[in-house]
């Protein structure tokens, strides 16, 4: 009698199967890991890009327009005036298309070849921990610019020698204040900035329309034939530049007009 004889097949194919499905299992999940990195870094990218766009079309499109710069001289009576001009009142605006400035945040360079003073607004409290003595937010404007002729800042100095005022002409859209100085494209206000001489601190009290004034000196010294060079740097944006050269005489003029 013959024994049953039995034969096993040795198939493999399951094997080679289950190794592909692990193999593809990995591939997408490497793919979803990429993609997912990359999702997030174009993403980051597309931030940063706006953000750059951002502050470069403010760099290129942000600026002051100086349009015209007075001198006015200090005066004790209508032909007792002083040597040199003792305040400037600068008309300024901005350009077409230019994003806002805050005032708050401009600082004024001003030169006479001898002394430099750097001023800010009169309300900014950052730069010297303290606005500027006499400042008042609620208050006209001819009450901050007499403060800014007469007072002195505590742990700062005279306020002539590190502030500077502002008063608007123009402002429809009524962005513009004495605590929160915005300019908008098509306004236009007069930056007052004191430049009383050293020398022109006595004897002399009376200065545009204001007037009993104790003055206090600048340590500028705007004579006749003076080379005096302005500098009006804000928060973004090109700086904007005003050079000029004081007539060979004043005269009799107590408005001095100065640029262009």
């Amino acid at each position: 009698m013959k024994a049953n004889k039995r034969f096993f097949n040795v198939d493999t194919n399951a094997q080679v199967g289950i190794g592909t499905l692990i193999i593809f299992i990995a591939m997408v999940l490497v793919a979803a890991v990429a993609a997912a990195v990359l999702i997030q870094t174009s993403g980051t990218l597309q931030q940063k890009a706006q953000s750059t766009g951002k502050e470069a079309t403010q760099e290129v499109s942000s600026n002051l327009m100086v349009k015209t710069i007075e001198g006015i001289r200090a005066k004790n009576t209508s032909t007792d005036l002083t040597a040199n001009v003792s305040l400037l009142e600068v008309k300024v605006g901005l350009n077409v298309g230019s994003s806002p400035v805050d005032m708050n945040q401009v600082v004024i360079s001003i030169t006479d070849g001898t002394t430099t003073n750097n001023l800010i607004y009169a309300n900014n409290e950052k730069t010297y921990d303290s606005a500027m003595e006499g400042f008042d937010t609620d208050g006209d404007a001819s009450d901050n610019l007499q403060a800014l002729l007469i007072n002195s800042t505590t742990d700062v100095g005279n306020n002539g020698a590190y502030f500077f005022t502002a008063e608007k002409i123009r402002d429809e859209d009524g962005s513009f204040t004495q605590e929160k100085p915005v300019m908008n494209t098509g306004d236009l206000i007069t930056v007052y900035i004191s430049t009383v001489a050293d020398g022109d601190t006595t004897g002399y009290t009376t200065v545009g329309d204001l007037s009993s004034l104790t003055l206090l000196g600048t340590g500028l010294e705007i004579a006749p034939r003076s080379s005096i060079s302005i500098v009006f740097t804000p928060e973004a944006g090109a700086a904007t530049s005003a050079d000029f050269v004081t007539p060979s005489s004043y005269g009799t003029l107590e408005t001095v007009s100065l640029y262009p």
